[in-house]
């Protein structure tokens, strides 16, 4: 396999049936031109590329999601692609797109003009620590702890791991009726996903109306406001509808 060998890399998929333009992306320090291949009314964006591994450090991922980003600037149905997949030529991505066709057909109609915006609520340390202080049961048990030896409070430890736990699955709770609840009224779906790291208290995406996206951005707003001062909020979008859509790519082994 001669190492000049170039795949075809695909972003997203578009309902469209114009050739569209995209521009050009930079990729591992070149400059590529992508390009659209079609089937019927859609298509996927890509780019050609040297056939290899894409490994999903940071600028390859921002270069995959400033690549999509461009289309979703001009384009109100994308269909987003997961990071990596690079085909041998455009005849094997147009059959792969008569594959997933008729998925397609059933998923222009429900992601047209919508966007996914991601929130994530994190608790302050202060706030947190606070909160197991004024546990009294917490503290009851975290005194006790403190006057043993090792293994003498070794079980007091395990259970004041499971109470510490308790108490924050409570604010976790907290904050899914607090915040999740109110800004689900006014998307089209929502989703809780696991929280990532013990400070975590919710991992949301929520999949907008575009044109409700200046209503959603107030729900937030206000409700920062109203948690500023124990939470940080990190608010990110628009993105495609990454967990709204459930793509099976067959990527046959080259």
């Amino acid at each position: 396999m001669s190492q000049e060998e170039t795949g075809i890399y695909i972003f997203c998929a578009i309902q469209t049936n114009e050739d569209d333009q995209f521009g050009s992306i930079e990729m591992e320090g070149e400059k590529r031109e992508t390009f659209t291949i079609r089937y019927k009314d859609s298509a996927m964006v890509a780019a050609e590329v040297p056939m290899k591994i894409y490994h999903p450090k940071k600028d390859n991922l921002l270069m995959h999601q400033g690549a999509v980003s461009l289309v979703m600037d001009k384009k109100d149905t994308v269909i987003p692609i997961s990071f990596g997949n690079v085909f041998q030529s455009k005849e094997d991505v147009k059959a792969l797109l008569e594959n997933l066709y008729p998925q397609f057909e059933k998923l222009f109609p429900a992601i047209k003009g919508k966007v996914e915006l991601g929130l994530k609520v994190i608790g302050k340390k202060e706030w947190l620590e606070e909160m197991v202080k004024d546990n009294p049961e917490v503290e009851k048990m975290s005194t006790a702890v403190k006057g043993k030896s090792e293994s003498a409070g070794y079980y007091d430890r395990i259970k004041l791991g499971g109470m510490a736990q308790k108490l924050f699955a409570s604010l976790q709770n907290e904050i899914k009726q607090e915040v999740f609840t109110p800004l689900e009224e006014t998307a089209e779906a929502a989703k809780a996903n696991d929280p990532l790291g013990e400070k975590m208290l919710l991992n949301a995406s929520f999949l907008i109306d575009r044109d409700k996206e200046e209503l959603f951005d107030e729900k937030v707003n206000e409700a920062h406001e109203k948690w500023k001062d124990k939470v940080d909020f990190n608010y990110s979008g628009p993105w495609p509808a990454y967990n709204f859509v459930n793509i099976r790519l067959k990527v046959e082994e080259s």
